[in-house]
């Protein structure tokens, strides 16, 4: 399932469940309802996502190109390392900022915080 929120400057999806092949039928109505909000910021709670394949990493990354074409900039919250790793492969994560500091509801750092050594968190 994906939620979408906004503010004055922010857009929020947050995404629970299976991000994969079998949700996509979902993805352009929601990518239009995005990018017609025509928000800076894009915010992708990741925090209930329990798998995601390189087409829902393909989504994300169309998101975040949009909003990057338009000026804007989209943040990961609460993705775990493999997510990150499926964007990571795709080549993307350079169009993504990812947020250190983001606590999931369970009460730990979402995995895509990054530890003084370098390692990603375990979530």
């Amino acid at each position: 399932m994906i939620e979408i929120s906004t503010s004055a400057t922010t857009t929020t999806l947050v995404i629970t469940g299976d991000l994969d092949l079998a949700e996509r039928d979902q993805f352009p109505e929601v990518a239009a309802r995005v990018v017609g909000l025509r928000r800076q910021l894009l915010v992708i709670d990741m925090c209930g996502v329990t798998f995601m394949d390189s087409t829902g990493a393909a989504f994300l990354i169309s998101l975040a190109d949009a909003s990057r074409k338009r000026g804007g900039a989209t943040v990961l919250r609460g993705a775990d390392a493999r997510d990150l790793f499926v964007i990571e492969i795709c080549g993307a994560m350079e169009l993504f900022r990812i947020d250190p500091d983001h606590r999931c509801a369970h009460g730990t750092l979402g995995s895509g915080f990054v530890q003084p050594d370098g390692a990603p968190a375990p979530h």
